[in-house]
């Protein structure tokens, strides 16, 4: 008896866990979209982006690895953005005030968008801080990268050639 209780339980959680990948934002599927506030316009939309190469970057006020990220996000959006990059941080601090005082000392040159409800980060799932999402100019993830390290510079910058690269071919 107690053994089929434990498989019972057993198979619940693993289904749990299924269901949860599952609903996570996964490389070849559709982005999700969103509608957020911004700091370069009133509501910065997902939709509105159609045909450009978009870096999401979900990114918050306490995450050290966010310090290093922006000044490379900014190296890439001066490069690549004249050739359809668009980078779009997307802050998930409840306060927008948090967002502010970090903005003050790291300053984004990209496009800041606040989700101070949760609600985009809960349909893309970010696995850690920073997590950055490639979005190819069909509207479909390319790849997800979670944190950032000066060693991931080199690769990370490589993926958004080759999405633009795949981008000007269509």
């Amino acid at each position: 008896m107690q053994l089929t209780i434990l498989k019972a339980a057993s198979a619940i959680v693993f289904g749990a866990l299924i269901s949860a990948a599952a609903c996570a934002q996964q490389v070849g599927k559709p982005a999700p979209a969103f509608d957020l506030p911004s700091t370069t316009t009133p509501n910065l939309r997902l939709v509105d982006l159609k045909g450009r190469v978009v870096l999401v970057d979900f990114w918050a006020s306490w995450c050290a690895p966010c310090k290093q990220s922006f000044p490379w996000m900014n190296e890439m959006q001066a490069k690549y953005g004249p050739q359809g990059l668009t980078i779009i941080g997307v802050n998930v601090d409840k306060k927008r005030e948090d967002a502010d005082k970090f903005l003050a000392g790291t300053p984004a040159k990209f496009a800041v968008a606040f989700d101070t409800t949760g609600k985009v980060a809960q349909s893309y799932q970010p696995k850690g801080m920073p997590t950055s999402f490639l979005i190819g100019a069909d509207g479909v993830v390319r790849n997800v990268h979670v944190g950032f390290r000066d060693s991931d510079r080199d690769d990370l910058e490589l993926e958004l050639a080759a999405a633009l690269a795949a981008a000007t071919r269509k």
